[in-house]
């Protein structure tokens, strides 16, 4: 793997960190929104991650210089698919007919786990591109 590469896949590493911090960011923003119907409710986004394919091929059909990763890509936001929280609120301006407020399915508890994660993973990627680009100015050095 040339340094070249290591740059590409943490860099891409980076940037997918950067989406799954936003998405959580908008999830613990929109954690206490309230709605009249379980419709008009939002719901928590998570990213999907996915790994980068190699472009090339070679003449059998198989990826040129395969390894053991290309980079990470977002292949899409989901909503998910938990239950929204339904509060009895009968005074509650938002109520519906029933008396019901709705509010996301966020966890604020997850929602923090996985906001350390991603700062965490995107802390480690930049240690890797700082790392790499010490090591180019060093071989740099090496021939005078």
């Amino acid at each position: 793997m040339s340094l070249g590469n290591v740059f590409d896949i943490a860099g891409s590493a980076m940037s997918a960190q950067t989406v799954r911090l936003n998405t959580t960011a908008s999830n613990m923003a929109n954690s206490e929104s309230v709605s009249s119907s379980a419709g008009e409710t939002y719901r928590a986004r998570k990213p999907v991650f996915e790994l980068k394919q190699a472009d090339t091929l070679q003449p059998g059909g198989l990826p040129l210089g395969v390894q053991a990763g290309q980079g990470v890509a977002i292949s899409g936001i989901v909503e998910s698919d938990a239950p929204l929280r339904q509060e009895y609120n009968p005074d509650h301006p938002m109520a519906d007919e029933n008396g019901y407020v709705y509010y996301p399915n966020v966890n604020v508890v997850e929602e923090m786990a996985d906001m350390i994660s991603a700062s965490r993973s995107f802390q480690i990627n930049a240690e890797i591109m700082n790392t790499a680009k010490q090591m180019m100015q060093k071989a740099l050095t090496l021939g005078q």
